[in-house]
């Protein structure tokens, strides 16, 4: 790819308080050809406040497939264009993935400026280990599919994250609370960096009671961190025997079914046969 062709800047903008941008993305922003944003009114009162004047052009989820290859020409004529969000780091579950992978398959450069991500800024304060996590995007919108989401994670053994709305939150946890034991320790952070920021690490019983109790835990914008489950080494891994009864089984019925019967046959907790059932079916479907 020619040397004259433009980079693509993706830039990391403020969650919520203004003052959290870094000054080479200000930089980016006025020195870029173009910005694509997510939604031009937001990123304007940004632009304003850092006297910012630049040229704004829409990319969301209903137009990007289209927009990505007016953009990759425009990279390819020489221009340089900027990439944000509505707020904190683009693509992580935000608009901008065709957009980058088009430019990057064409061999244009893609250049990260890193800033404010809700995901990172929340595990920051959580007081739950975070050497491993899995970042998990939003939860499933109806209750059937969270609880199978929950379900699948009932066992995962590290940090987990997923991001939540303020009409599914108070859902999301009664779902939750179906499948997760109660005194699993998770931490609620909504309105990261903003006036009513909270930060709340305790059980999920007692996450579920706050929750239903107060009105201001049920608006805003929310990250919820769950604690990796705490398992018996012993149990942590069933053998090649247990796995091979399984395996029949499964061909032969139900996950709910086979799982029953090898819990019979085997001895060994329904959980980590459950959770051994679903890693199964998924490595078919994979």
């Amino acid at each position: 790819m020619s040397s004259e062709c433009g980079k693509l800047y993706v830039v990391a903008t403020p969650i919520g308080n203004l003052a959290d941008i870094s000054f080479r993305a200000v930089e980016i922003l006025k020195q870029v050809d173009l910005i694509a944003a997510e939604d031009t009114r937001h990123v304007k009162m940004l632009l304003q406040h850092y006297g910012i004047s630049n040229k704004l052009i829409s990319l969301h989820q209903h137009n990007e497939d289209k927009a990505s290859a007016g953009l990759l020409e425009k990279l390819r004529e020489g221009l340089s264009i900027a990439l944000v969000s509505d707020a904190g780091t683009p693509l992580l579950s935000d608009p901008g993935m065709p957009l980058v992978k088009m430019v990057k398959d064409a061999g244009v450069d893609v250049v990260p400026v890193p800033g404010a991500c809700a995901l990172i800024a929340a595990l920051s304060a959580a007081g739950l280990p975070v050497t491993q996590f899995v970042f998990e995007g939003f939860s499933p919108r109806t209750s059937s599919a969270r609880k199978a989401f929950f379900s699948e994670r009932l066992l995962c053994p590290i940090t987990w994250v997923f991001y939540e709305s303020s009409h599914r939150i108070m859902a999301s946890l009664k779902d939750m609370a179906e499948i997760l034991p109660l005194d699993r320790q998770i931490v609620i952070a909504r309105e990261l960096t903003k006036l009513h920021e909270t930060i709340v690490k305790t059980s999920l019983g007692e996450a579920l009671k706050l929750v239903e109790d107060d009105a201001n835990m049920r608006k805003g914008e929310f990250v919820v961190i769950v604690d990796g489950a705490a398992i018996d080494k012993k149990e942590q891994i069933i053998t090649p025997e247990q796995e091979k009864i399984l395996r029949v089984l499964l061909g032969e019925c139900s996950i709910k079914t086979a799982v029953a019967l090898a819990v019979e046959i085997t001895g060994v907790r329904k959980k980590l046969l459950y959770q051994a059932a679903l890693d199964m079916e998924k490595a078919k479907e994979a």
